[in-house]
Parts: structure tokens; sequence; C-alpha cells
């Protein structure tokens, strides 16, 4: 008969016990010596190692040729134990023996001497169990408080913070720890080459990230993957319905985008190979995870990293994704009901989140909406967009109708006497020639056919606006829709260097960002066909405040319930 492999190959001594030496050194010396306690409590994650200890601990003590403080196994008493012919050691699981009846049961069996042995050894599996009932707890405690000399505990606990203070203070206390990757991955290889299987190292780590640090885990896995001739890493992530590391970062890289339609075809096409939707976005979270890591502490925090993606695919991650929608986007997985009827639906609703953020209910979404909001408005408003040419040539009782909101006993202005007050700088009055000299030295003429010198601002010539075409979809949404509202950002080409100037400190914070910058100096390469830099400054154009148009307040002046200080 078939015998699983965690099984199988249970260690049967305090050596043989791997990741946790700070434990069975300090048991091996107790057996030596003979300094024993009288209860051990035994507390970790599952898969630690904690129940096997604590068999091992129980043969040990009732070996008649201890080697080192291990069992021998070899003796009456530790075969005895090994095929559960000696009743004087008792496993008890607690889950399903909780009741104060069944510890008094144990309480009034344990004053009897042993039969068989030395040690009459009581192995209590998920002790917390007992918490369900506070009498089961108090009956275990008057014989821990004063136990027989031949009686021995072992209490096995996942949650040792449900177990009464006065229980673990009578109870020697072993914290079991995770196993590292490495040792996990060391034994995979031992059992697979004894077994006669083909594991791959790159496997072997893989099924040891998967364990989160349980051996038990980590052999069940591999015996899951048993069935493959050849166990690499695809055949891993094949038999547990994952996506792999490459198809992660392509579902990641369709986010960062926005790009919904890629990200959802992306997600299909795993859907379809079998890979479970909450699978799949658990991935995701780990990949945003690793990333965040790499943003928040770029020296020391590799330590931290799952291994499964390389250095040079999370910094190009990085380098794009803000801290923030990393968060976010954690927070949207974490939130996903993909564990509801219908998990495909809830894993899709979840990548439309993530690819338009504003279309969800987090504060970073919130914000995005308010941006757009904001640029919205002031792009509705008139003075902030001045009308294309050919409006200026539309006749000139258009103007009247902006006038009709007004209340009646405010006349209309004549557009005979005065130009409206919403049109453009070229209707304004010519400045003075004082004032217009500078501007001519530091304009240079166009010279002859239309063309101008290198050096002359070019954002006349629609490069800011083959800019601000190039960017939409490589941005966020809030932050493209502020970058293009005229009243927020503007940009100019001089020789080689692209200068964009932010009317607002709030503007050049959420916008002036390195990536930003990246990004634009991409796109403009494009346009131009040659390298160009991007400079980011604020305020108006040549660092100086906007001047208020005299002609359109004079012409304002003329409704007498408006006040200009």
């Amino acid at each position: 008969m078939y015998q699983a492999l965690y099984r199988k190959y249970r260690p049967q001594t305090f050596d043989d016990v791997v990741g946790q030496e700070h434990i069975t050194s300090t048991l091996k010396r107790q057996v030596q010596t003979g300094r024993l306690s009288h209860a051990y409590l035994f507390s970790g994650t599952r898969g630690t190692g904690k129940t096997t200890c604590a068999r091992i601990l129980a043969r040990a003590v009732n070996c008649e040729h201890p080697v080192d403080g291990n069992p021998c196994n070899r003796c009456a008493a530790c075969r005895g134990i090994l095929d559960e012919s000696i009743l004087d050691v008792v496993e008890l699981d607690a889950a399903s023996h909780n009741g104060v009846d069944d510890v008094r049961a144990l309480r009034d069996e344990a004053v009897f001497s042993p039969a068989s042995v030395k040690k009459r050894v009581y192995i209590i599996d998920e002790a917390h169990s007992l918490a369900s009932s506070s009498m089961a707890f108090n009956a275990l405690l008057k014989i821990l408080e004063e136990p027989p000399e031949h009686v021995m505990f072992i209490l096995c606990t996942t949650a040792p913070q449900k177990i009464l203070p006065t229980i673990v203070s009578r109870c020697q206390r072993h914290s079991f720890t995770r196993i590292e990757r490495p040792a996990i991955a060391a034994r995979l290889s031992y059992v697979a080459a004894r077994e006669g299987m083909d594991l791959t190292a790159e496997a072997a780590e893989l099924l040891a990230q998967m364990a989160d640090g349980g051996m038990r885990d980590a052999l069940s896995l591999l015996d899951q993957c048993a069935a493959a001739e050849h166990i690499d890493a695809q055949a891993v992530l094949s038999a547990m319905g994952l996506a792999g590391s490459r198809r992660t970062a392509e579902l990641l890289e369709a986010v960062a985008a926005g790009d919904t339609e890629k990200a959802l075809a992306g997600f299909t096409g795993l859907w379809q190979d079998g890979k479970e939707p909450a699978g799949i976005l658990d991935e995701l979270a780990g990949l945003m995870r690793d990333v965040l890591l790499l943003q928040v502490a770029p020296q020391g925090g590799e330590a931290l990293l799952s291994g499964i993606y390389d250095t040079k695919t999370l910094r190009r991650f990085a380098d794009r994704i803000p801290g923030a929608r990393l968060m976010d986007g954690m927070r949207a997985i974490r939130a996903a009901d993909t564990g509801g009827s219908d998990p495909r639906r809830a894993a899709e609703m979840c990548l439309v989140e993530l690819c338009v953020p504003e279309t969800g209910d987090s504060l970073q979404g919130l914000k995005n909406r308010v941006a757009r909001l904001e640029a919205a408005l002031k792009n509705g408003i008139p003075a902030a967009a001045p009308p294309a040419p050919a409006e200026r040539s539309e006749p000139e009782h258009k103007p009247e109708a902006a006038a009709e909101p007004m209340p009646a006993p405010m006349p209309a202005p004549e557009p005979e006497e005065e130009a409206p007050p919403w049109y453009t700088d070229d209707d304004a009055p010519p400045a003075p020639a004082e004032e217009a000299a500078p501007a001519a030295e530091s304009t240079p003429a166009p010279q002859a056919g239309g063309a101008r010198p290198a050096s002359a601002p070019a954002a006349d010539d629609g490069i800011w606006e083959a800019l601000i075409g190039a960017l939409r979809g490589k941005m966020e949404m809030g932050d493209y829709a502020m970058l293009r509202s005229p009243t927020q950002a503007s940009g100019a080409l001089e020789g080689d260097t692209f200068t964009v100037r932010f009317a607002t400190p709030i503007a050049k914070m959420m916008l002036g960002t390195p990536a930003v910058m990246a990004l634009m100096q991409e796109q403009l390469s494009a346009i131009t066909g040659r390298a160009v830099r991007v400079a980011f400054t604020e305020g108006a154009a040549g660092g100086q405040q906007a001047k208020p148009d005299m002609a359109k307040l004079d012409a304002l002046s003329r409704f007498g319930n408006i006040k200009f200080e």
C-alpha cells in the first residue's frame, strides 16, 4: 500500500529534524542529563515538526539504549511505541476530546504507574481546542500543577495565545519556527533522489517557496507533482494551477499601463488553462508586494523578496508604478470575493479596478476622480480655453448671447463700442512700446519660408500637443487630465531642452516625478527624432506672474454687481 511522502519520511530521531536545531539540541541534552520537565508546550505553525518531536521525545525518555539523546528505535520500548503496542504512550486529539469528562478520565488514569516503560507520556495535539471549555483546562491544570513522577505531558498547538496562562506557566515552552527555504529544498532533493524522481533545483526552490515554511506541506506538494516524469518549474506550476512568473508579470504590465482589455484577455487565457482565479490574484499580489519592498528598501529589501521574479523585472515595475497604487492594488485584491459563488467575475471586477483606479472606492481612486473633475471644470471656464481662429471670424452679434443669462436691469454690452471680455489677447489694446521692446529683443524674428531658430520655444509648432497625444493611455487618468489642461501645464522646446512649466506648486508636486520625466523624454525623442532633455519648472512663461488683462477688466466693469479689488 502506498504511503504518503510526509508519513514515509517522518523523522525518527532528533538529528533527522530539519530547521529546528535550537529545540532538538536542547531536548537531546535534557535526555542525556536526565533533567527533564514534567510538561512541555510545543508551539508553531503547521508542518514544522511539533508532533514529530513530541513522539521522538516520548521514545527517547523510555529508550533502553539512547544514543546521544536520540532514541535507538531498536529496543523493545522504541519498537512498541512505534507500532503503538505500548499503551503507556497516549496521543490525544484535543480537537475531538475537548470535554471536561475526557480530561477527568485522563487525570484519573495518569495516577497509575506505567506497565511497560519508565514514563507514561501524554501527547495532547491541538491543545488550544481545550479552550472551548474552561472546565476542561481547569481539570487539566490540577494534574499539571502536581503531577506524579512517572507522568509527562507534551502539549502541541498552533495557537498558544488561546491556552490559559496558568497552563503555559507550568510548561517548558519551545517555539518552532518556519523552516528556511534552502533547508526545505535540500530535503526535497534528498527525498526525490530516494524515490527516483527527476526533480530540478528550480522546481525544488519553487516548492519550498510555496510550502511557506512547512516541511509537511512541501512533501505533500512534491507528492502531488510525482506523476510527471520530469519535475521542473513548469510542471510544478501546471500541477498547482498557477500562472507562473512570466504570465503574472505580463498581467501586471497591462495593469500598470491601464490596458483593461489586455489584462482581461490575459486573465481569460489563464482561466481557460485551468488556473484558479484566487491563485492568479494571489500571485499578482505577491508580485506587487515584491515591487513595493524593492521601492521602500532598495538596498536591504532584496533579502525579503520571494525569489520568484528576477530583480530586473522588479526594478522596471518599481520605476513605473507608484507605491500608493501598489498598496491600493493589494487592498483591492484582498477585498475581492474570489471565494464566493462566481470567483471569475469577482476577479475580473478586481482587474478592472486595478487598471482604472477611479472606478473603485479607494482613496487613490477618489483622488483620481477629483483631479479629473477639477481639470474638467477648469477647462470649461471660457477664459481658460481661447476659441479657435475660426470662431473669431463669426458675426459679432454672437457675444450678445453670452449676456442673456444676466439679470434684466443689466444692459448687454454693445459689440460696436468695445471688444467682448472673453476674447483672446489678440483683441486687446497693444502694449506700450517700452514694454513690448524687450519681448521683441528676446524672441527672434521668423526666417524666410516660415522657419524658426532652434532656440525659439516650439509650443506653437505643435510639439506640446503631439506630446500630450502621445502620453494618452500611458499615465494615470487623473494625472493625464491635469497635464493636458492649459491652466495647469505648458511646454516649450529650446534647443535640446524641453521645459515644462506648471502653473501651481500642487501640479508640479503631482506631475513632476522622475517617472513622468522619463516617459516625456522617451516620447519627445520619438516625436523630434533626436535626444531631448526634459526640465520641470513652476510659474508662468519666462518665470513672471501673468499680468491682468486690463481690456477685459474694463469691459466687465460695466456690470454693476461686479466688484474688482
